[in-house]
């Protein structure tokens, strides 16, 4: 049995399509609940148990009893995929503090809430996965998306030291980093953005349309692939030819990579 947050589009509804395909049982939130209605309407013929919540990640009293009306209404929780993912363009000095921590109470604390909420259904199962989606950006930093950038590497620290302590503690429970490039989805279309781009040049209201031309791989091979990474208990994920480039990139220029991201950028967004 799988719980998935930002279940009504993108990765989210390909993931629950892919587990139902499987013959697993869902659980299914995100604050669209039109979204939510849609994936469900996906999942339909795949005769497995579909139950939908509307919840905010950033909630955590709101996450917490989603998790446990999940193993109530389920028996047990096997798999909690913290998907739930939102974006901002903006330099960090023009960032404002309410869309910083609207990012920040998505991105980040809905990943330790998520995992901090189904940690004990997990173990209680005998067998768990706790599966964090974090981006590419988090192994490399981008002008403009900073917050963002900051956001996601803080996922990925989180979900490393939280496998390493369960391994130690010896916990039936492994933990999943999924670090995905560039995805056919909605979430540059959805993303706040200010002028503050524009005083390094910038136009991200420009760009928009050329940096979603960017993304190759759909939702549905990301689920996948995804998956597979799940099943062999794989401490990360890349999804996407591009993030396996970028994340090789990371590795052998860990300090000039930036010189060449500046100039992609301009080049894209100026």
């Amino acid at each position: 049995m799988a719980a998935v947050t930002g279940a009504g589009s993108g990765i989210g509804r390909a993931l629950a399509r892919e587990l139902a395909a499987r013959g697993c049982h869902v659980a299914l939130c995100d604050v669209d609940e039109d979204g939510l209605a849609g994936t469900v309407e996906f999942l339909r013929g795949y005769g497995v148990r579909v139950t939908t919540s509307r919840v905010d990640v950033a909630d955590r009293g709101a996450v917490h009893d989603w998790a446990e009306r999940v193993a109530n209404e389920h028996g047990r929780v096997n798999l909690i995929f913290n998907n739930a993912g939102v974006a901002l363009g903006s330099t960090i000095e023009g960032a404002g503090d309410e869309d910083l921590e609207w990012l920040f109470g998505v991105n980040f604390w809905g990943v330790v809430h998520g995992s901090r909420a189904f940690l004990p259904y997990l173990k209680a199962s005998g067998e768990g996965q706790v599966v964090n989606v974090s981006s590419v950006f988090a192994l490399v930093s981008v002008p403009g998306q900073g917050a963002y950038n900051a956001s996601k590497a803080a996922v990925r620290a989180f979900t490393d030291a939280l496998r390493m302590e369960l391994e130690m503690g010896g916990a039936p429970v492994g933990v999943t980093g999924v670090y995905p490039g560039g995805i056919k989805t909605n979430i540059a279309g959805s993303a706040r953005s200010n002028l503050s781009t524009k005083d390094i040049g910038l136009d991200a209201e420009r760009g928009r349309e050329k940096f979603e031309r960017l993304f190759v791989t759909g939702a549905g091979t990301a689920a996948r692939i995804i998956l597979r990474g799940v099943r062999k208990n794989r401490r990360r994920v890349l999804v996407g030819r591009d993030a396996r480039v970028i994340d090789g990139m990371a590795r052998l220029l860990p300090g000039a990579y930036q010189s060449l991201i500046k100039r992609s950028v301009r080049r894209s967004l100026g």
